[in-house]
């Protein structure tokens, strides 16, 4: 879009939980504009809403259609995109409000989960040309039938990116209740560090193993197009943390962050004969009955007979173990058993690319603290452990102390 100066901006829901808040917001807002740039402002529902509208729909049935949940909890952003239009119109900003499907947010049909295909610009183009800021709706669009979609949660982060993305702009400002991406749960670590800067992919890593602060398809989406997140505080106007690509950071740090993930559970098929298939079996399975599979881990026995042991959201826990004993007889094995009680701490960083001895070091801290491992998955830039859930926190701190804050200091 040409002779624009496009600043996309995203506020969560905690940033206009209020009327209070959204007039702050719209503040904000107001001195971009009066900086000269044209703004886009992605908007989620306000403060607990969503949950507010999943409760209300739990009264009326246990078993919600998923395209009338979709049509339901998209109506949370559409009040308050139209009441941060109305702050802006009251503080002489002119300012026009847009649902994902006035603006064309194209997606696919797969509701309460939907991933975007296309966002049209001709409508948001128009807007900014007449001097207005826009303000959408996120996490929520349209299938080719016109039914209402949504994102799934943490969805809006996602809007945001795309918009950016369509609108040709670099750099996308993503505000939250926090003052940017932290080197560990401060509920967790007394005074974790406020990364200045951090990758991609160590983000992503960070969101997919529990970091809460964004959407993990944001993240990707924004690797893809090679757009800038600036996640910070919509309640000061401290400089954040600037999630780019590896290339541009200017420090790179052993490990940047360490995270518990506690929503998952493990699963293990016992005694199952060790040929070629049997995971294939397994794990296709899940796939079509769309459980996320987040670690595996496959280990042979005598006998020729091996065991897998894996996680799945405790969500999906109860169907996933219908489906192990669906496969009982079918693979031979003797039998299967889960446990809830487990946490995945991970330690995640672009330093261990030149670094040797981390995984070791790491074993060994846990060991000393009497933690055991019961499974470990590596990946470039990070190793995570599954443990027993009573020692998640004790291991962040110690993991946290030992590698982290003596580079921080």
């Amino acid at each position: 879009m040409p002779n624009l100066n496009i600043m996309v901006q995203k506020y969560g829901g905690t940033s206009v939980a209020t009327p209070e808040r959204i007039k702050a917001v719209a503040a904000r807002i107001k001195s971009y504009v009066m900086k000269g740039f044209s703004v886009v402002v992605v908007v989620s529902a306000m403060g607990k809403t969503t949950d507010e509208l999943i409760a209300l729909a739990s009264k009326i049935t246990a078993t919600p259609s998923s395209r009338e949940m979709d049509m339901l909890l998209s109506t949370g952003e559409q009040v308050s995109i139209s009441l941060l239009a109305m702050a802006l119109h009251e503080i002489g900003i002119d300012a026009i409000s847009y649902t994902g499907s006035q603006i064309r947010v194209l997606t696919d049909g797969n509701f309460t989960r939907a991933k975007i295909e296309s966002i049209s610009t001709e409508r948001i183009s128009r807007s900014l040309k007449e001097n207005k800021a826009v303000i959408v709706a996120g996490f929520q669009g349209i299938d080719t039938e016109e039914n209402i979609t949504t994102l799934g949660r943490g969805g809006s982060d996602t809007s945001a990116v795309a918009l950016a993305a369509v609108l040709g702009t670099r750099d996308c400002e993503i505000y939250t209740d926090v003052g940017g991406v932290y080197t560990a749960d401060p509920r967790i670590v007394a005074q974790p560090s406020k990364l200045k800067e951090i990758s991609y992919d160590e983000m992503l890593e960070l969101a997919r193993l529990g970091a809460a602060v964004l959407h993990s398809r944001s993240v990707e989406f924004a690797k893809k197009h090679n757009i800038r997140l600036h996640v910070r505080s919509s309640f000061n106007s401290e400089e954040g943390s600037i999630v780019m690509p590896k290339e541009e950071m200017m420090e790179k740090y052993v490990i940047s962050g360490v995270t518990a993930k506690r929503d998952e559970a493990k699963i293990t098929i016992r005694d199952i004969p060790d040929r070629p298939g049997i995971a294939a079996r397994v794990f296709g399975l899940m796939g079509e009955n769309r459980i996320y599979v987040n670690m595996i881990v496959q280990s042979t026995g005598k006998d020729n007979k091996a065991s897998i042991s894996f996680t799945v959201l405790k969500s999906d826990l109860d169907k996933a173990m219908r489906l192990c004993d669906s496969l009982k007889q079918e693979l031979g094995a003797t039998g299967f058993d889960s446990k809830q009680n487990i946490a995945i701490v991970s330690a995640v960083g672009v330093g261990m690319l030149s670094s040797y001895g981390v995984a070791g070091k790491i074993f060994q801290v846990l060991s000393e603290q009497n933690i055991n491992i019961e499974m470990i998955s590596t990946s470039e830039i990070g190793i995570s452990c599954v443990i027993d859930d009573i020692y998640a926190e004790l291991a962040v701190k110690v993991i946290h102390k030992i590698f982290i804050e003596p580079e921080q200091a």
